[in-house]
C-alpha cells in the first residue's frame, strides 16, 4: 500500500495505520494525506481513477485518535475498491426514489445525507474493527455524545441570541442510534456501560426518533447484500426517517 503524506503535521498516525491495516488488507491504489489547516470536516476521502485522498485537518491528524480516523478512512478506501454497494450507491439516486413526490425541508434532507453515511461508515467500521483495537472508539462515541446532549438547544432570556447553532435534537438521536448500533454489532458494550444512559437522554430529546428501531437498521444490515439490497435498505431508512414522521405530499 503506496502512502505519501503532505501538508504540516506528524506523519508517524498514518504510517502506522498504513502498517496494521496491511496485516489483513490492501489496497490496489496509492493514497495522499492531505494534512488541512481548517477543513470543514475532521476527514474525508476523495476516490480518483488513479489514487485515493484522505483529508484531514491538522488537529485530527495530531490527535490522539489519528491512527483510528486513518484506519476509518483506509476502510472506506477498501470498500470502494471492491465496489461495495454501500460504496457506490448514490445516495441523491436513493433519496430520490424514496422521497418521490414529497416536499422535505432542507434540514432533514441533510440528515438523510447523515443516515446513508452512517450506513457505509457500518462497513468501513467492520474493516477498521478487524483490524484494530475499540477501546479508544468506544470513547470516543462516548464522548461526542456527550457533547451533543449538552450543546442541545435550551430555553433563552427573551432578547438573548444564540451565536453558535446548537446541536440539532434529532441528528444527535440518529447518531446515538449509529454509535449503539456498530458497538453492539461488534460486541463491544456491557450492558451498563455509560453510552445507553446517553443515548437514552438522546431519545428523550428527540420523541420523533424511534432510537431502537434505527439502532436495528444499522446494527442488523446484513455483510453480503447486494446493489439491490442495500438500496431498498437505504431508501427504507430514508421513509422511516421522513415520511413516516410527516413529510409533506408535493403540490
Amino acid at each position: 500500500m503506496e502512502l505519501k503524506v503532505q501538508g504540516p503535521g506528524p506523519a508517524t498516525p498514518f504510517l502506522r495505520a498504513r502498517d496494521l491495516f496491511e496485516t489483513a488488507y490492501d489496497l490496489d491504489l496509492p493514497v495522499e494525506v492531505h494534512v488541512r489547516s481548517d477543513p470543514d470536516e475532521r476527514t474525508w476521502a476523495g476516490h480518483y481513477d488513479d489514487h485515493h485522498v484522505l483529508n484531514i485537518s491538522g488537529q485530527a491528524a495530531s490527535s490522539a485518535m489519528a491512527r483510528e480516523l486513518a484506519l476509518h478512512e483506509f476502510a472506506h478506501m477498501h470498500r470502494y475498491e471492491a465496489q461495495h454497494p454501500s460504496h457506490t450507491q448514490s445516495t441523491a439516486e436513493a433519496l430520490f426514489l424514496g422521497l418521490a413526490g414529497r416536499r422535505v425541508e432542507r434540514r432533514k434532507l441533510t440528515h438523510c445525507y447523515q443516515i446513508a453515511n452512517h450506513m457505509k461508515d457500518i462497513y468501513a467500521d467492520d474493516l477498521t474493527l478487524s483490524v484494530g483495537p475499540a477501546d479508544k472508539l468506544v470513547s470516543f462515541f462516548e464522548s461526542e455524545l456527550a457533547a451533543a446532549i449538552a450543546d442541545r438547544p435550551v430555553p433563552r432570556p427573551t432578547g438573548w441570541t444564540r451565536l453558535t447553532p446548537a446541536a440539532d435534537p434529532e441528528i444527535t438521536a440518529i447518531n446515538a442510534a449509529f454509535a449503539l448500533a456498530l458497538l453492539e454489532r461488534h460486541d463491544l458494550l456491557g450492558d451498563d456501560h455509560r453510552i445507553y444512559d446517553l443515548a437514552q437522554v438522546a431519545a428523550g430529546d428527540a420523541p420523533g426518533i424511534d432510537l431502537r428501531a434505527f439502532k436495528r437498521r444499522f446494527r442488523d444490515l446484513d455483510d453480503d447484500l447486494d446493489e439491490s439490497g442495500y438500496r431498498r435498505a437505504l431508501v427504507a431508512a430514508v421513509k422511516d426517517y421522513v415520511i413516516d414522521r410527516g413529510g409533506v405530499a408535493a403540490d
